[in-house]
Formats: C-alpha cells, sequence, structure tokens
C-alpha cells in the first residue's frame, strides 16, 4: 500500500464511518478502483483507521466518556458489546469469508438501502430523547442488532444499531449517538483482535517502520475527517431522514454490481 492509496482510503473512512452507508463497504469497493494489494497488513490497517475515526467520539462527547460519577453508561456499553464478541469470536470465517466477497457485499448495500427507504415511516412515535433513560435490555437489545452488521458486511454498523435503536423508542439523533458511543469499545475490541493476530501470523509487518508511518498517517487522517462527519451526520438527522442514504446505497451497490460484471473490478 503506497502512501496516496493509504490517505485516499483514510479518507473514504473518515467520511463515511457514521453514515448508514457501511464504510467497510466503501474501503472493499475502493481498494480495486485505486490498485490495493489485500495483504494482511492491509486488512489490519482498515480495522485500525475505523478505530482512529470513532474516536472522533471520544473528543466530541468527552464529558460523557470522562464523567464516571455513574457506571450505568459504561454497563450500558458493555452490555451492548457483549452479542458482537460472542458472534463474531464463533462466526468468524464466515465473516472473513463474506468481508472478500464483493458481489455479497454490493447486494447487502442494496437490501439495506431498501431498508433505509422506509426506516423513518416505521418508528414514529419514539419518545427517548436522551441516553439516560435506555434500560439495560435495551442496550443489550441495539447489541443484538450490531451482530446483524457482523453477519452481513455491507449492512453498516452504523445503521444497524441505529435502526435498532429507532426499534426500541429512541429518537433518530438518540439512536445515532448511543450508536457512536457503542462504536468505541467495538472497534476497539476489533482493533486489538486485529493487531493480535497479525502479530502472531506475521510479526515482521508491524516491525516494518515503513507499514507503521503508513499506520499513523492513516489513522489522522481518518480522525480528522471523522470529527467533520460526525457532527454533519447529526445536524442532518434532526432535520431529516435516512431516505438519502437509502438512495445513495441503492444506487451505488448496482452500479458495484454492474462493475463486477463488466469485470472491471
Amino acid at each position: 500500500m503506497t502512501t496516496v492509496q493509504s490517505v485516499i482510503i483514510s479518507i473514504v473512512e473518515g467520511l463515511t464511518e457514521f453514515l448508514p452507508v457501511s464504510s467497510t463497504a466503501h474501503m472493499k469497493i475502493t481498494n480495486p478502483l485505486i490498485g490495493v494489494q489485500i495483504d494482511s497488513f492491509e486488512e489490519m490497517f482498515e480495522v485500525v483507521i475505523q478505530l482512529a475515526a470513532i474516536l472522533s467520539v471520544v473528543t466530541v462527547y468527552w464529558k460523557k466518556f470522562l464523567d464516571f460519577k455513574s457506571p450505568t453508561f459504561y454497563i450500558k456499553l458493555i452490555l451492548a458489546l457483549i452479542p458482537a464478541i460472542i458472534f463474531g469470536a464463533l462466526l468468524k470465517k464466515h465473516i472473513d469469508s463474506a468481508l472478500s466477497n464483493l458481489t455479497f457485499i454490493a447486494c447487502v448495500m442494496i437490501g439495506g438501502g431498501i431498508l433505509l427507504l422506509f426506516v423513518d415511516k416505521l418508528f414514529t412515535k419514539n419518545e427517548i430523547t436522551d441516553e439516560s433513560q435506555i434500560s439495560y435490555p435495551k442496550a443489550l437489545t441495539i447489541g443484538c442488532f450490531q451482530v446483524l452488521s457482523i453477519l452481513l458486511p455491507g449492512l453498516s454498523r452504523s445503521a444497524a444499531t441505529i435502526v435498532g435503536g429507532m426499534s426500541q423508542k429512541l429518537t433518530r439523533s438518540v439512536a445515532a449517538e448511543f450508536s457512536f458511543f457503542l462504536a468505541v469499545p467495538t472497534m476497539f475490541a476489533a482493533s486489538v483482535k486485529s493487531l493480535w493476530d497479525l502479530h502472531k501470523n506475521d510479526p515482521a509487518v508491524l516491525k516494518d517502520t515503513s507499514n507503521l508511518g503508513t499506520l499513523c498517517i492513516g489513522s489522522v487522517i481518518a480522525y480528522v475527517i471523522a470529527l467533520l462527519s460526525i457532527k454533519f451526520f447529526i445536524g442532518y438527522l434532526q432535520k431529516h431522514g435516512f431516505r438519502v442514504f437509502g438512495i445513495y446505497r441503492i444506487i451505488l451497490g448496482s452500479i458495484v454490481l454492474f462493475l463486477i460484471y463488466r469485470g472491471i473490478i
């Protein structure tokens, strides 16, 4: 992976991480278009820059994350994280296979887009307007929705958890915020696992200073871009719904299927 390629992938990640369009799908689609060769470092790079992007949540909501007076916030995140850890460990082979299948990802993009066309009409009487009102069972249920994005790459972790939140009577903006909060421990766990696997299977990659430099540059770029996009997304959701994202997903998924059919990617 060249520096230019890492910058492009990092920008794509930062722009799409918090949008319900699947940042993973966008990176998998971008890779063949810019000539990225998939190897163990590239796979780890994608996971770690996702964590870097998600750390922007801690920056924006630092008061929430650094308030240690009440443990309920952290308990909710732990409960919501448990399903992802369990199913991620049990179904690793399926997940790895799905992540390498661009046709599957494109189809999931389209299916998720169709769902987003109607999600605003499905949940119209949501009354939970603050994270403190989310009960432990509701947090766990949202975590179960997150599992869908693990089993179906291209669905979007944020889309799955936001829809999960709205199904539990959270307003759009609160569902989005809790989705952001949950992303922090989820991607931290995924990054640690990815780094450990790389250390165990191909330790020389982590000792390569050029790889570490690429990883640092990509992480900083993803973090800065995500910091800007998270504020845009929350503001947009408060005024609009998910329909535009659904349309975008359907169009992009269809284009990807066409490019695959033509042998372009």
